[in-house]
Formats: C-alpha cells, sequence, structure tokens
C-alpha cells in the first residue's frame, strides 16, 4: 500500500500543472476553426495526421532531437531558435506561448512554417507518416466538424 501511495505521489510531481493529451476529434475541431483544413492546399486529415505523430496530439509537448540536438516545441513539436524564441525566430514568438492547449500560437507559427519551400515536408515525420498515406480520412473518423 505505500508503495502505490508513493508511486502516485511520484506521478503527480512529474505530471506538469494543466497537461492534457487532446482528443482526436478536440484537436481536428482546433485546427479547423484555426483555418487549417486546405490552408496551402493541405487537408486538416494531413494536419491531424502530423499532431499525432509529432507529440500525440499533447499541446504542452516538448522534446528534444537526440540526432540534431534541437528541441521541438507543442502539438507540431516546432523548434526552438529557427522558428521561436532566440535565433531567428521566424515565427515571432516564444517557445512556451506554443504549449498552450488552445493551439492559436502553434496554428500560426505551423502557417508560416508550410507557406515555405517544403510545405508540410519541412516536417519530416509528416512526409514519413502521412504524406503517402492511403488512410487519411481516419483521421476525421466521427468528429463533427
Amino acid at each position: 500500500m505505500q508503495a502505490c501511495l508513493v508511486l502516485l505521489l511520484i506521478s503527480c510531481w512529474l505530471t506538469p500543472i494543466g497537461a492534457s493529451i487532446l482528443g482526436r476529434c478536440v484537436v481536428a475541431k482546433r485546427l479547423h476553426e484555426g483555418g487549417l483544413d486546405y490552408f496551402e492546399g493541405y487537408s486538416l486529415e494531413n494536419w491531424v495526421c502530423l499532431a499525432y505523430f509529432e507529440s500525440k496530439f499533447n499541446p504542452s509537448a516538448v522534446y528534444e532531437n537526440s540526432q540534431d540536438g534541437h528541441i521541438g516545441f507543442g502539438l507540431f513539436q516546432i523548434r526552438q531558435g529557427e522558428w521561436c524564441d532566440h535565433g531567428k525566430n521566424l515565427c515571432s514568438v516564444s517557445c512556451s506561448a506554443l504549449l498552450n492547449a488552445n493551439l492559436k500560437d502553434t496554428i500560426e507559427c505551423a502557417k508560416k512554417i508550410v507557406k515555405g519551400k517544403q510545405g508540410m515536408g519541412a516536417w519530416p515525420t509528416w512526409t514519413k507518416n502521412c504524406q503517402l498515406s492511403d488512410t487519411l480520412d481516419r483521421w476525421l473518423d466521427g468528429c463533427d466538424l
């Protein structure tokens, strides 16, 4: 019993306050409301697929890429230095603003990224998991948009 209590307390300490994984349809709705459906020609299904493979729908995700050392923030794992915070900061936003579950800053930054010459190819995970997928429709199954 004590071991269970200790594990519970440790998990509470390690879980960021307010952290939550968004449901697939919640993500789809917020991205749709943010104007990403067919933005630069990419369907909403592409964006939802990208969000899943980048962060598993966790808007507060922060991961360090062990291969190149870059740190990604939020739903789309937007790279620090290039797109947010110090350095180029092409989105003119703090990286911490990309961790907000309302996704407003994340969506605006993603729009700037996808307008670049690589489009959604700027995210290697999209190229690998979503670009050639013949099952993109499943990402919106059951979502009332």
